[in-house]
């Protein structure tokens, strides 16, 4: 399926269910099923202990403080050992069961991070230019963040604490059904409440997280863009802009949160009904003798037992919206099926050698937009330089990514040496093509690092060596560190010429079948540029090499010229040829660079 169709055909899907996104959020994390019997077993260790607590202490008063004849004090010296003893275990499952836990979720969570992570990277780059890119980083962090505080704390509390409720309502219903009743009929309501604000605090949750991808973005914003910002002065108008998305953000806090204490409030305001009502009944019953002391004090633990984990499970819950929201935008992102697909062990790979390349009636279009090729027929030979060349936004670079596919046509096929570009694996397309962008992107890493990041294996004297053939050992030697200069981050440590040397570099040891030079040349001053010249002429001997020409100078030294007008390919042939004609779109774009390098 082309670009164009696939995102013409992708539909907006309700918003799946919470459970339905549980699920298949913990299907895609198996390692959270890794040791989950033995941290069930220490939970339930945990639980257990607890509840044994009150009718230890019941036994001791019944049965020691009022026993016939007096106090028996073995009697009460047992019980307090074995609660006791009782704490300890407790304490140490319950350690047990959390460490389990962390190092489990973490694991797995890591996993998921790194997979959404490599989702993203195999999105077009079309797909990606539609994303903001602060939304699509909080998908790999905050988002997963919610996740792991979610599963860390809340999830396993509320399974620890589903089971304390069950056992320590037995245990009531046990020492008295009456007063069971009473606890039960107090949380009602509550229960009532909250199940209805579950939805609406999904909502509203789901809110946040976007807020939060909102605020990413603006941040990441005014931080690369800071020296636009400081250039024209709107660092005011700036600020303005990422207080209004921070407030945003506080607002949709603001109101998630206000929902939550609602809900939790009425898990408070239950929990005092329900102790109130115990304390009144549990006296009027012990009066009827329907009750021990023992019993009643017994009942009063285990319904602080039960209140507990009953307002602790109102408030994970609503943490669980937070991280169900952030689970479904995960989700969200995996579901998208990447429009330029690696055909991987179905795929083949490309020839050696150099590469002869044919556009087969290409068409393309963005999304929603203007056709940007129109039926784009022709052949170039191997061991060819082409220079493609026309106005800005005559389709040039979008020439370059249909040949590099980072974008497939939306009509026709691209071929390289006979083979369909759609069904090349990337690995074998990688290892034989390589485009040099425009910006000359640099990791926050040495001049070394970044070229190097073509073939990992290079030693410190080839990358000299590779830098001597291009010409620029002169260049190496008056950076303050030679080749293990810092670059910064996005290489801004140096100059966007210098950038685009070491761009060049890295290109040049890759030693690709198929170069594409995605006007890599523009940001070099003319003394670096003829510099250059001879150097390029080099690096791309014995290979097929398109240019995406600004400079015409690129043009001239090409073998062969193809000019582009308006998505269409409107003349072809060496620079000699296309200059006569005074008329031609090719000779009005020669005579205006001409003015413009004088």
């Amino acid at each position: 399926m082309s670009t164009a169709d696939s995102t013409a055909g992708a539909v907006t899907t309700a918003p799946q269910g919470t459970w339905q996104t549980l699920r298949r959020g913990l299907a895609l994390s198996p390692e959270l099923r890794t040791g989950l019997l033995g941290t069930l077993v220490l939970a339930i260790l945990s639980m257990v202990g607890r509840v044994a607590v009150p009718i230890a202490i019941q036994q001791g008063i019944d049965d020691g403080i009022q026993a016939e004849g007096g106090p028996d004090l073995r009697r009460i010296a047992l019980g307090a050992t074995i609660t006791v003893a009782i704490l300890v275990v407790t304490t140490a499952c319950g350690y047990l069961m959390m460490r389990r836990l962390f190092t489990v979720t973490e694991t797995a969570l890591a996993t998921l991070r790194v997979r959404t992570f490599r989702h993203i990277h195999d999105l077009s780059m079309l797909h990606q230019q539609t994303q903001r890119r602060g939304v699509l980083v909080s998908r790999v962090t905050s988002d997963v963040d919610s996740i792991t505080q979610f599963l860390q704390w809340g999830g396993v509390i509320l399974l620890v604490n589903s089971g304390q409720i069950l056992v320590t309502t037995a245990v009531m219903a046990y020492y008295s059904w009456k007063l069971t009743l009473v606890v039960l009929l107090a949380f009602v309501p509550s229960a009532v409440l909250i199940k209805k604000f579950q939805p609406m605090l999904s909502v509203l949750y789901g809110e946040v997280r976007k807020r939060v991808g909102f605020l990413y973005g603006a941040v990441s914003e005014a931080v690369v863009g800071s020296a636009v910002i400081r250039a024209y002065g709107v660092g005011e108008r700036t600020q303005a802009k990422l207080d209004d998305t921070i407030g945003s953000y506080q607002k949709a806090q603001r109101r998630a949160l206000r929902m939550s204490v609602t809900s939790f409030s009425t898990g408070e305001l239950a929990a005092g009904l329900a102790l109130s009502a115990v304390i009144v009944v549990g006296v009027l019953l012990g009066v009827d003798r329907q009750l021990e002391l023992g019993e009643l004090i017994a009942f009063l633990f285990l319904v602080t037992l039960f209140i507990q984990p009953v307002q602790i499970a109102t408030e994970v819950l609503n943490e669980a919206q937070n991280a169900v929201s952030g689970w479904r935008r995960v989700l969200d992102v995996l579901d998208e099926q990447p429009d330029v697909a690696d055909p991987a062990h179905e795929g083949v790979d490309l020839p050696g050698g150099a590469l002869d390349l044919t556009f087969e009636h290409v068409s393309f279009n963005y999304p929603g937009g203007p056709r940007v090729l129109h039926d784009v027929h022709l052949e170039i030979p191997a061991k060819t330089k082409v220079a493609v060349v026309g106005e800005t936004g005559s389709g040039k670079t979008t020439f370059a990514k249909l040949l590099t596919r980072l974008m497939d046509p939306s009509e026709g096929r691209v071929l390289l040496s006979g083979v369909d570009l759609a069904t090349v694996r990337f690995e074998s397309l990688r290892s034989h093509v390589v485009m040099v962008p425009q910006d000359g992107f640099l990791f926050d890493d040495t001049i070394a690092a970044n070229v190097r990041f073509a073939r990992p294996l290079l030693t410190d004297d080839e990358l000299q060596q590779a830098f001597t053939d291009l010409g620029l050992a002169d260049w190496l030697a008056g950076m303050p560190a030679g080749l293990h200069t810092p670059v910064g981050e996005r290489g801004e440590a140096l100059s966007v010429g210098e950038r685009q040397l070491v761009a060049l570099a890295r290109a040049y040891v890759a030693d690709p079948d198929l170069l594409v030079l995605d006007e890599a040349t523009s940001a070099v001053d003319p003394a670096t540029e003829v510099r250059l010249q001879h150097t390029l002429d080099a690096v791309t001997r014995g290979r097929t090499t398109v240019a995406i020409a600004h400079r015409l100078s690129t043009a001239q030294a090409a073998d062969e010229v193809i000019v582009v007008d308006k998505g269409v390919v409107v003349q072809r042939g060496p620079h000699d040829e296309l200059v006569r004609d005074p008329d031609s779109i090719y000779a009005r774009l020669y005579a205006s660079w001409l003015e413009q390098t004088r």
